[in-house]
């Protein structure tokens, strides 16, 4: 064990996916004996954040994200290492489909659409959901791609899609897209942030088109046959698009909180502000005083060798004026948005009633409160009982934030009400349950490249102080993972710890 007097103390803030996935690595790392404690500090009494797991008469009700992509593989890779490799299970991709909700009738989203790059040519002139010109300006964009700006601009993904496929793209399946992802407004987000791999194909090709398909090309030749050295190898197993776990997402934060020392868990606990150590400058000078001074709620006061902030960029920002007034500001800045999601049991009357696929998208122009519907029944296994129904409807974003203030009945109603009159689907509920997340969804408004650059460079002048979460470089379970532990990696570079750890 390491001994306290010589060891460093890592306080991580922030009890969600991202604040777990940095103390778990750190008690790891503690109980293989490098010299480090961690501390835990979360302010409400349960440890997960968003991801919440519910059964109710054998449904599986996800009260924040119910899956992560599987091209990042860092949500799954954790899974693993939890010893829940046998939990994992993709989506049923063999019978996806998306809906949009155009002019009142669903309709379903072209075949060979790459998110919103078309690569088949008849799916997109039979679909019904783009016009003519549509069509047209997407045929064009194979072989004379607009100019893009430049490297150096950044620009709206609603102005970055016009210029490449049309209005009609823009509001009839990207706004829909994104808005169903991260609750935004497609005329503010960034393209560079929010769609890089866009960016950087219009950067490299000129063409999205283009660059789609010359990716599609590479990645049948790579999977396909002999590998390039000749040896046989059998080609991968194409990945689902979305995974998660049989038995809930709450797995993976229940298995990472449970290595964890329970007096180093510290629920129901928020710290009010960050400090440097009244005893003195601390850090790698002095082991006997720590850097920076916790200060929490009732008077309870923890010191510590470095930080990680792994909460809302607007509350780690206001831990951090006292040591950093501009980084503070500059936290403070990045918007957010609030979410609600509706979930709603059916029995087997139901089912039949409910198109085929994965659920529905509502564009702006539709004036609905509704942002999406998930047919959760049919996008996994092990969520509904067998011949039973589930639907979780989205609520909140950018377009409704006063949605949130509603009582569950008027949420229920208001759901019931829009599932009628879009689906024609009026079947009496087993159960519901309803779920806010108020400003819980960081958006990435034009310029936020060039935010985090300025973010980066305060940090570097504050050297212990890390920053984790969805708020900077990606939103999903795999993201946050990615920098909570990245968070901690920087912070034993900074303690010096690095070979201790290796060793």
């Amino acid at each position: 064990m390491p001994n306290p007097s010589t060891s460093r103390r890592v306080a991580v803030v922030g009890g969600g996916i991202s604040g777990l996935a940095a103390a778990y690595t750190l008690a790891r790392l503690r109980q293989s004996g490098a010299p480090i404690e961690e501390m835990l500090f979360e302010s409400s009494p349960r440890l997960g954040g968003v991801i919440c797991s519910e059964r109710t008469d054998g449904f599986l009700v996800e009260g924040g994200p119910d899956s992560f992509l599987a091209e990042k593989p860092q949500a799954a890779a954790m899974a693993r290492e939890l010893g829940l490799a046998s939990e994992l299970m993709g989506s049923n991709d063999h019978a996806r489909r998306t809906y949009i909700l155009h002019r009142g009738r669903l309709l379903p989203l072209p075949d060979g659409l790459m998110f919103l790059v078309p690569t088949r040519v008849w799916p997109m002139v039979t679909t019904r959901l783009l016009p003519l010109s549509a069509k047209l300006a997407a045929a064009q964009e194979l072989f004379q791609s607009p100019p893009p700006p430049g490297p150096d601009v950044d620009e709206a993904v609603a102005s970055f899609v016009e210029r490449h496929f049309g209005q009609a793209m823009v509001d009839n399946i990207a706004d829909p897209l994104l808005a169903g992802v991260y609750g935004g407004d497609t005329t503010k987000l960034s393209v560079r942030s929010v769609l890089p791999r866009f960016w950087q194909m219009e950067q490299r090709y000129g063409s999205l088109t283009r660059a789609t398909l010359h990716a599609m090309r590479q990645r049948r030749s790579s999977t396909s046959g002999p590998d390039s050295a000749g040896t046989g190898t059998a080609p991968s197993r194409k990945l689902p698009l979305f995974m998660t776990l049989r038995g809930g997402l709450e797995q993976i934060t229940t298995n990472l909180a449970a290595p964890l020392d329970p007096c180093r868990v510290l629920t129901s606990r928020r710290v009010l502000s960050i400090e440097f150590s009244p005893s003195g400058p601390g850090g790698l000078a002095d082991s006997c005083a720590r850097r920076f001074h916790l200060i929490c709620g009732e008077g309870s006061t923890f010191d510590a060798d470095a930080v990680i902030l792994a909460l809302p960029a607007y509350l780690a920002g206001g831990l951090v004026e006292t040591l950093d007034r501009r980084l503070g500001t500059l936290l403070e800045e990045i918007p957010y948005t609030s979410a609600m999601t509706v979930s709603l049991g059916f029995d087997e009357s139901a089912r039949a009633a409910l198109p085929t696929g994965f659920g529905f998208l509502v564009p702006r122009k539709e004036g609905r409160r509704m942002l999406a519907c998930t047919f959760v029944h049919a996008k996994f296994d092990h969520r509904a009982p067998e011949s039973k129904a589930m639907l979780r409807c989205f609520l909140g974003g950018a377009r409704d934030p006063q949605v949130l203030g509603l009582t569950d009945q008027e949420v229920i109603s208001l759901a019931r009400s829009e599932l009628k009159t879009i689906l024609n689907f009026s079947a009496e509920p087993l159960f519901y349950r309803v779920h806010r997340w108020p400003a819980a969804m960081a958006q990435y408004p034009v310029g936020h490249a060039d935010r985090l650059t300025a973010i980066d460079a305060r940090l570097r002048d504050l050297p212990g102080v890390y920053l984790a979460g969805n708020a900077y470089s990606g939103i999903g379970i795999s993201d946050c993972i990615r920098t909570g532990r990245a968070a901690v990696s920087s912070a034993l570079q900074y303690l010096g710890l690095n070979k201790a750890v290796d060793s």
